[in-house]
């Protein structure tokens, strides 16, 4: 006789992100550790003006979505919010976190034992680099580097089977002055992890093994997973999460060769460094529709920059990007170990010379892992009594630096936002300065094919709505220079693209309201944002499309079900 076993229940998986509230002096965390990325390190002196962007903790749905089990992805969730789910009787709680949140994950992992106590509890992110997390944080297991292997084989899966792709926005609320950015946000897309450059204090690089580990290995792969993506969720623009993305510069003029030849013309916005952009070639960047590019620059010379920048003029590939109708951030690094009060403004002025629409200053700061780090310890530097809560790069130096003492490093950092505000005015009007740029030399082209005639009218476009925002710049500008320029750049958009509809009108004049709205809530409330707790759950054999496969070679959609945000 025979007898027919059913099989084992899937495992009940919980995966979450560090609690809030964020960006406040609290236990368990501080002010300057704001969930923005943008208003955290990049436009933070920029007032009204600054850029309000939320981004999904992207880590754990890529987990969720190659998993043959029960998963619920935890998002921003509240402490309290948190332990509801924990009553839920998870097999498995995943948490999360960078070094800074350290003090969070190690209170969840105190909270999972309370409240679930036969849960296996293991630690992910790059948090899981700190030296002896395993003792400094009750967890079964810790995870370094690429995770979905790791998972796939502690649940008895195969490690290797094909990797899919989950369908995401790449932000979760975008607004500029108040005033919400209109239309659907790009997606998200992984091409790959790491890095194989390895610079010295890079935490991705680092934590990856200082390889390359690739999830669309070819510009077909792109291509294909692009083109699912994009006909899911409605829009073509793309946020690339790839450290270096045209390192590969065979893959990325494959996917430029596919994009051609499909006449499906996709948007990107990306991280490389200046020698791969250079390598592929700035004409190559507009017919790819690159419309972003973030870029370490680091340094004014040789002393505390990296090959990576070797026998590249900053200053040219920046103006260049520019021409081209690329909106450029450029990071660069203060506090460096060659620094002192005397030649710390060299690199700032430098930094700001550049004219990059965005500029992110960070203090340097040897994370967990990385090269640095080990230097640094192996010198006896590291500030090994500077809570972790502290190790954000936006405040107090995690090493001893004799040239900076006390709160020296957040004055200069301080110091060095304000005059790039000060200097070439707010990131807003340099991005529409920047669209308008590209749009009359490609306007001017004499030899425009189909493909620059799509990226000629996106820029016309962009720049006719980015500009309703001029009126508002200008009626509360940082100085009586960004006046003159956001008036001057108005008449030049109008001239240029035409002047606006009686539609356009209406748009200026609601932008102008809601600027003035959002400065006064910044006057009474401050300027704090606590992003919506999200709770996905993914389901294998439920209906509906969640996620895509990864390779050209697997066209099968996998079926999963998502349920959004509360």
């Amino acid at each position: 006789m025979s007898v027919d076993l059913a099989p084992p229940p899937r495992k009940r998986i919980l995966l979450s992100g560090v609690f809030g509230p964020f960006g406040v002096d609290d236990e368990y965390g501080r002010k300057e550790n704001i969930m923005e990325l943008f208003h955290n390190q990049v436009t933070k002196a920029q007032g009204a003006s600054s850029w309000r962007y939320h981004h999904r903790s992207f880590g754990l749905y890529f987990l969720a979505a190659n998993l043959d089990a029960d998963v619920t992805v935890l998002d921003f969730p509240s402490r309290k919010r948190f332990v509801r789910e924990l009553k839920k009787g998870y097999d498995v709680v995943g948490i999360s976190f960078i070094a800074p949140n350290f003090v969070k994950a190690r209170e969840m992992a105190r909270l999972t034992r309370q409240e679930s106590p036969k849960a296996v509890i293991v630690l992910g992110g790059h948090g899981a680099a700190i030296d002896g997390v395993e003792e400094r944080i009750d967890c079964d297991h810790v995870v370094r580097g690429e995770g979905i292997g790791w998972m796939r084989s502690f649940l008895g899966q195969d490690p290797d089977a094909p990797v899919v792709h989950p369908v995401l926005p790449s932000v979760e609320r975008r607004s500029i002055l108040g005033v919400p950015v209109p239309g659907i946000g790009a997606s998200l897309l992984v091409p790959g992890l790491g890095c194989v450059n390895g610079c010295r204090f890079c935490s991705t690089s680092h934590f990856f093994g200082r390889k390359y580990h690739s999830f669309l290995p070819t510009g077909r792969d792109l291509f294909e997973a692009a083109r699912r993506i994009a006909d899911l969720r409605g829009t073509d623009e793309f946020f690339v999460m790839d450290e270096n993305f045209l390192k590969d510069t065979g893959r990325a003029m494959e996917l430029l060769d596919e994009m051609e030849r499909h006449e499906r013309y996709f948007r990107f916005h990306i991280f490389s460094s200046a020698e791969a952009i250079t390598a592929f070639g700035l004409d190559n960047l507009v017919r790819l529709g690159v419309g972003f590019v973030w870029i370490g620059v680091e340094a004014s010379g040789r002393q505390g920059n990296y090959p990576k920048n070797e026998g590249v003029d900053a200053r040219v590939l920046v103006r260049e990007m520019r021409e081209r109708g690329i909106v450029v951030l450029a990071s660069g690094i203060l506090c460096q170990e060659h620094h002192t009060p005397a030649n710390i403004q060299e690199d700032i002025d430098f930094l700001v010379a550049l004219e990059a629409d965005l500029v992110q200053f960070m203090l340097l700061t040897p994370m967990p892992g990385t090269a640095l780090h080990r230097e640094q310890a192996q010198q006896g530097a590291l500030r090994t009594e500077l809570p972790l809560e502290e190790w954000h790069g936006q405040k107090h130096l995690a090493y001893r630096h004799p040239s900076f003492p006390g709160d020296s490093a957040e004055r200069w950092l301080t110091a060095a936002f304000r005059k790039d505000y000060e200097v070439n005015s707010s990131s807003m009007y340099r991005v529409v300065e920047t669209s308008l740029r590209g749009f009359r030399r490609l306007a001017s082209h004499p030899r425009r094919d189909a493909c620059l005639e799509i990226r000629m009218r996106e820029l016309q476009t962009q720049t006719r709505d980015w500009a309703a925002l001029l009126p508002a710049i200008a009626s509360r500008p940082v100085n009586a220079e960004e006046r003159r320029r956001a008036l001057a750049l108005d008449r030049e958009v109008a001239a240029a693209v035409g002047a606006p509809s009686a539609g356009g009108v209406v748009l200026r004049a609601a932008a102008r309201a809601l600027a003035t709205r959002w400065r006064l809530r910044l006057r009474l409330l401050g300027d704090g944002i606590q992003p919506r707790t999200l709770v996905t759950r993914f389901l294998p054999g439920a209906p509906g499309v969640a996620s895509v496969p990864v390779s050209a070679q697997e066209p099968q959609l996998e079926p999963l079900r998502a349920v959004g945000g509360v």
